[in-house]
């Protein structure tokens, strides 16, 4: 079991900025604490640089001597792994997680050894300074001028259980240095004029704070995750801004970046792509939103669903957003007398999250009917139906009598039930059409205000009237079926081709599958072999087995599987995920 899956023992990390801020002394009088409550604790490495305040505070600590590793005629002294199993203590000190062990040691990195204890059941005290993470090392060296060696992945300190930062500003690290607490005095006024020159601990110390804060941030993620909480906590600012794609994205993203900087929010740009695929953004489109995002610091978002308002409220509050920017309403006034639009919903429904409308040159414009929302469709649908026979017939009775007769009256109601099934298929057009054939026998056809018919050629007209408007309401529902299903093909089209650009643009797996895991609102997504060997994941409580996933996706040419825990998929959804799979275990041959 590794340090990412570990439930047994406890990992704490003392993170300092810079050298000499006190990370070792903090770490032992923690050891002393805890031997004061009665605690085993033993330490395994502890580098004390030379310091006599450190050095003292070993004193009545039970220490392993290391091990002697001798390579290329130097002697290296290193964690005795086996001493320390075999003595088994509760708590082991272990000072600076990110060194590199000598050739011929148990294991390469020292962030092995302790995987071995935490493993064992053994809780680990230990150490890291900011610029030996893997992250932050070109940051480090380009500030620095100084190339450090010796790394350590991120994920390794982000899964620690306790992370504190041993802070001190640089002023009093300059004076502890120019003491000779830090370095010898012979050294130290050389160190303060490079290493420790105020503008590279101010920098370091502010990489070490921002660093801790998206550690704090994820952590309070999970809580919020593992406590199912939605509400919004306005811990920390951050501002959503929904996008469609259209010609004013661009004037969004950039006015809520304003909003963003002034409170030093982070940003985020979100696409909601609709079941239907109404909504498809093209390639083109996609990567001019995506660059401007990135130019502004920003990160960019696709998401599936069938209502945009919950979907963006959704995210918003997954994510912990406290503002949300949208754009005004496209729709022209007759147009939001029947739907007000996605702002207005997501206002209505936003809680706790702000809201921004933002005017536009494309507000007010006009919105075609497929913008609508399926629930909205449907109702609309029917009402037109009612709507088009009613508003026919007062138009007839409005004519001069004689002006239409029996056949004129019949096309101007045949024509009504087109319109019906072409806004609301074959429900709605069969309401129009029973309706329009009691209209036109009650007010229209002799005698008038009655449904009985004495001339059999009204009879076989309304007849024919009803059999045909049906029969070609059908035809146009068919139709319409197909445009739908090549506008859902256009929504799994820029799905994988949103899946594929992450592929070739990150390069990296476990981005790849928080993509996945972020547009279909998965707790989490993993890739597992057929023998059941976890091989990457991302979120909470990734499945580890077929059986336990919610959905699972074989990948039968290279005998992996995609396994998602969160809410059922349809098929279409599995469909795009098995053209996603085969592009994850692509990625993992090239590694």
């Amino acid at each position: 079991m590794s340090i990412l899956g570990r439930k047994r023992a406890d990992l704490r990390i003392y993170l300092g900025a810079a050298p000499g801020v006190g990370k070792t002394y903090s770490m032992l009088a923690e050891a002393h604490r805890r031997l004061e409550r009665g605690t085993d604790v033993i330490a395994a490495v502890i580098d004390t640089h030379g310091r006599p305040r450190t050095a003292q505070q070993v004193a009545g600590i039970e220490v392993i001597p290391p091990k002697i590793i001798e390579h290329e005629g130097r002697r290296h002294l290193e964690l005795d792994v086996a001493a320390v199993l075999a003595r088994r203590p509760q708590v082991v000190l272990v000072d600076d997680l990110a060194h590199d062990n000598a050739p011929g040691s148990r294991h390469a990195h020292r962030w092995q050894d302790v995987e071995e204890f935490l493993d064992a059941g053994i809780t680990v005290i230990s150490t890291v300074n900011v610029q030996h993470l893997e992250s932050l090392h070109d940051v480090v060296s380009h500030i620095t001028g100084i190339t450090e060696t010796e790394r350590i992945p991120d994920e390794i300190v982000r899964a620690a259980d306790q992370i504190e930062l041993v802070d001190i500003t640089p002023e009093a690290l300059r004076r502890r240095l120019a003491h000779g607490n830090v370095y010898p005095r012979e050294r130290a006024d050389a160190a303060l004029e490079d290493y420790f020159r105020p503008g590279n601990l101010t920098a370091l110390r502010q990489l070490a704070l921002l660093w801790l804060a998206d550690q704090v941030d994820a952590a309070l993620a999970k809580y919020r995750t593992d406590k199912n909480i939605t509400d919004t906590w306005e811990a920390r600012e951050r501002v959503v801004v929904g996008v469609s794609g259209g010609p004013e994205s661009e004037t969004l993203v950039r006015r809520a970046s304003r909003i963003a900087s002034r409170s030093g929010a982070e940003l985020k740009v979100v696409h909601v792509i609709q079941g239907d695929g109404l909504t498809a953004i093209s390639p083109q489109e996609r990567k001019a939103v995506r660059d401007l995002a990135a130019s502004l610091g920003a990160t960019m978002h696709t998401v599936v669903g069938g209502d945009v308002a919950s979907t963006l409220l959704e995210f918003a509050r997954s994510t912990n957003a406290t503002q949300l920017v949208l754009g005004t309403s496209r729709r022209s006034r007759w147009a939001r007398m029947f739907d007000e639009g996605v702002g207005a919903e997501v206002i209505q429904r936003s809680g706790r999250v702000d809201v921004h409308m933002v005017p536009h040159p494309e507000s007010h414009t006009g919105i075609s009917w497929s913008r609508l929302g399926p629930r909205r469709r449907r109702v609309l649908s029917w009402l037109v139906a009612l709507a088009i026979p009613v508003l026919i017939c007062g138009f007839a009775m409005w004519l001069p009598a004689g002006a239409l007769g029996i056949g004129g009256h019949s096309a101007l109601f045949f024509t009504g039930v087109l319109l019906a099934a072409l806004v609301g298929r074959v429900g709605p057009a069969m309401l129009c059409a029973a309706l329009s054939g009691l209209l036109l026998s009650y007010f229209l056809v002799n005698p008038v205000h009655s449904f009985t018919i004495y001339d059999p050629d009204s009879v076989v007209t309304i007849l024919l009237l009803l059999l045909v408007a049906v029969g070609v309401a059908a035809v146009v529902s068919r139709a319409a079926d197909r445009v739908a299903e090549a506008r859902r093909a256009s929504q799994e089209a820029e799905l994988l081709a949103a899946f594929a650009d992450s592929a070739l643009r990150d390069a990296d797996l476990n981005v790849l599958l928080e993509r996945v895991r972020e547009a279909y609102s998965q707790r989490a997504v993993s890739i597992l072999t057929a023998g059941g060997d976890l091989v990457a994941s991302v979120g909470q409580d990734p499945c580890t087995d077929v059986d336990a996933a919610d959905t699972a996706i074989d990948v039968v040419d290279h005998d992996y599987w995609l396994l998602l825990a969160g809410r059922t998929l349809t098929t279409r959804d599995r469909r795009v995920l098995s053209a996603v799979a085969e592009q994850a275990v692509n990625m993992l041959s090239r590694r």
